[in-house]
This record gives C-alpha cells, structure tokens and sequence, in this order.
C-alpha cells in the first residue's frame, strides 16, 4: 500500500472541513449534500495522487548502487556457469574471492569466498597476477604445488572478464607429472640394469686381453663364466623390455582365443622339473575335476605362469614347495589362479610397490638371483590386457601369493 505524505492528508482534511462548514450555512437540503459530496471527492482526489516527489540521491552514490548490482548479478550469473565444471574455478575482483565453484570450495576450503585470493592462494607469481589490476595475462600457465595436497600439481590460468573479473581457472596436473616421473626413472632404471653388464664384460675381456690371464687356464674360464652370466642377464632384460612394450601396445586388445588354464600349468610344472631340476613335490598343483576355458592370449597368459613360478622359486625357502591353484569363483564367472610360495614374506609397506618396474624390496638378494625387477610388471599388464585383476597378499616369516582374476569365456 502507497503511503500517504502528512501534507496531502492535512490538504484533504482541510477540504472535508471547509465542506461541512460551507454546507451548515446553506439551507437546502440538496444543495448541502452536493457540496459535501464535492468536498470529499477533492480530499480524495488528493490522497490518491502519486507521491510527491523527493530530494534526488547524489549522481556517485546511484552510480555505485548501479554497479555493485550490475557486478552483483554478473558474479551471480557466472556462478551458474562455473558450477557444473569439474577443474577448480574462481571468479576474482579487486583480489577478492567474489565466487567459487564446488571444486574449488573443495580444493581450498569453503570459507575462501569474500577472502584476499592471496590466502586463497598462497604463491608469489599467481598473487602478482590476482592482486595487480593491471597485470598482463599471456595465457602462460603458473604451475602451483602444494595446493589441496603436497603431492598435487596444478596448472593456474587466469581469463580476464569484464567489469574487471577475472576467471582463475586449477587444472590437475598430478598424474601427467607422474607418468612423467615414471617414464624418466623407467628411462634412468634401464639404463643401469643394462649398463651394469654391458660395463662387467667390457672389464672382463680388457682383463682377458692381458697375455698372462689369457695363458691361465681357470681365470680365463672364471671370467668367460662371469661374462656369460651377465650376457644372460643382459638378453632376459632386453626380452622382459621387449614383451613389456608389446603387450603395452595390445592392452586395449581384448583377447578372444580360448585357453584352458589346465594346459599351461602343467606344461610349466614339466618345464620346472624336466629343464629346471625341480622335483615332483616342489610344485604342488590343486586343480579342480573342470576347469571352464578363459578367453586370453595363450602366449601371454603362459608367460605369467612362468613368471609367477619363477619369483616363487627365487623368494621361496630353500626345500620348501610352491602351490600353483586354480579354481572358478562362487558366481563362476572369473578363474582364480594363484602361486604361492613359503619364503620369508613381504613387509606391507613394499606390497602396493612391487608391480612397479624395477622395484626391488632386495636389490642386492634380486640380482644376485637375476631378476630384472620387470616380472610382476609384466603379470600385472597382461592381466589387466585380459579384463582381469591381480592381487598381491604377503606375510612376514611365512610366505606371499600373486593371485590373479581372469573372466571365463562366455562359451564355456
């Protein structure tokens, strides 16, 4: 309801009076009501006219509550949009956080919006840019660490708006660095497991060029033994490198052969004892009546096998046997293999670890047993080729299973 100004109700009520004054003074009846009538129809009129007008506020003071709800609408109508993006976004003015979406509240706390962005964002070069109104924004990102977590790496770009917004954009760079790290420490490991044969033959035969330990019948066939035992080791790194890269390049490849697992365990049980010198209850295989096919790579999935039985032979106790099992799972719709052996176990803090190429828990007991630190690698890429899942479980003192989860052919 429109409120009525004292001066127009005084106005109206003057006319009321003067109308009843006027009309006590008249004799006829009639014309006594007309002006009555009239009287009150102008102290109406009155009150209902729009409102007088008042004092205009100063030009500045309108043109600031202009812009604090142009600005204001504007921040609440980039809200919208910067909601429903994934990457971390701040709208910032006058190095003040004006708004930020839930990526960012997450990131950096909920309480940052209305704060210096510099709090926000605790780095010189970005609080440069944030803070100077007329810092040059070449698109050039700032790369940040630490932010949200001490392992995080983020990429921050700063996009000018209008009204002098700007749009602070975090993008995750956390595992582009780390598959950066790894390929270089893939690169710098390679090196040095190829390097440390390649630089013990070298010194061999420079040793073998002196005449006198050429003539010496039991050097010369110490060092020939040595040198071959590095060329082996050699040639293993380069075939696990090798069949590595290959299965890398197939992983999107899903297998469709069909294989039966029964097969490849005993053909690798048979190579143990024939070519290894293995006995019979060293390897104790527990193989159900029927084993349902698997689609997988035969190649592939025989190599594992023989990894796995490989490791287990080389960490397990010396007399005691390794179990190869295999079963299908109670929905039957994977087949479990596992090998395991009774060694001394791994500590839990190396179990998440051991797929990483050349990790070793040992580095001094693996060489000298001639790993190359690239088995489990392998099994781990050829299981995860499959559509399958390997697991690792360990006990100190008592020994460690690689199992593995392969699906069961659908035409079994």
């Amino acid at each position: 309801m429109t409120s009525v100004s004292p001066l127009r109700l005084f106005v109206a009520l003057a006319f009321i009076a003067g109308g009843g004054i006027l009309a006590s003074q008249m004799p006829q009846s009639g014309q006594q009501f007309i002006v009555v009538i009239a009287a009150g129809a102008i102290a109406l009129f009155t009150v209902l006219q729009d409102p007088l007008p008042t004092a205009a506020p100063p030009t500045d003071s309108l043109e600031r509550q202009r812009k604090r709800i142009l600005y204001q609408g504007r921040a609440e109508a980039y809200q919208d949009i910067i909601n429903p993006i994934s990457d971390p976004i701040l709208l910032v003015r006058n190095a003040k956080v004006a708004a930020a979406n839930p990526a960012a509240a997450q990131i950096l706390g909920d309480h940052i919006v209305g704060e210096d962005v510099r709090i926000a964002i605790r780095h010189p070069a970005a609080a440069d840019r944030l803070a100077n109104p007329d810092a040059q924004h070449t698109g050039q990102p700032i790369l940040l660490v630490g932010v949200g977590s001490a392992e995080q790496r983020w990429e921050l770009r700063i996009h000018t708006l209008q009204d002098g917004l700007k749009l602070v954009q975090l993008s995750d760079r956390s595992s582009r660095y780390a598959a950066e790290r790894m390929r270089t420490n893939f690169v710098a490991n390679a090196s040095h497991e190829l390097r440390t044969p390649l630089a013990a033959i070298k010194g061999f035969l420079e040793t073998l060029e002196d005449p006198k330990a050429g003539k010496d019948d039991a050097t010369r066939a110490r060092f020939l033994k040595i040198m071959y035992d590095e060329a082996d080791r050699m040639q293993r790194l380069v075939e696990d490198l090798m069949s590595l890269s290959r299965i890398e390049a197939e992983k999107f490849e899903l297998p469709s052969e069909e294989v039966d697992l029964r097969d490849l365990v005993g053909e690798a049980r048979d190579f143990y004892i024939n070519s290894r010198g293995k006995n019979a209850k060293d390897i104790l295989v527990k193989l159900p009546t029927e084993i349902p096919l698997i689609n997988g790579d035969r190649a592939q999935l025989s190599q594992v096998v023989n990894n796995l039985l490989s490791n287990a032979f080389k960490y397990g106790r010396k007399g005691t046997p390794v179990t190869i099992n295999v079963a299908p799972n109670k929905a039957g719709t994977m087949l479990y293999l596992a090998v395991s052996d009774e060694g001394e176990g791994i500590a839990p803090e190396h179990i998440h670890r051991l797929t990483e190429r050349f990790y070793r828990v040992d580095k001094g007991r693996s060489k000298s047993i001639g790993g190359t630190g690239l088995g489990l690698a392998i099994v781990k890429h050829i299981s995860e080729r499959h559509g399958g899942r390997m697991e690792i479980t360990s006990e100190v003192g008592k020994g460690t299973t690689v199992s593995m989860m392969l699906p069961i052919s659908n035409k079994s």
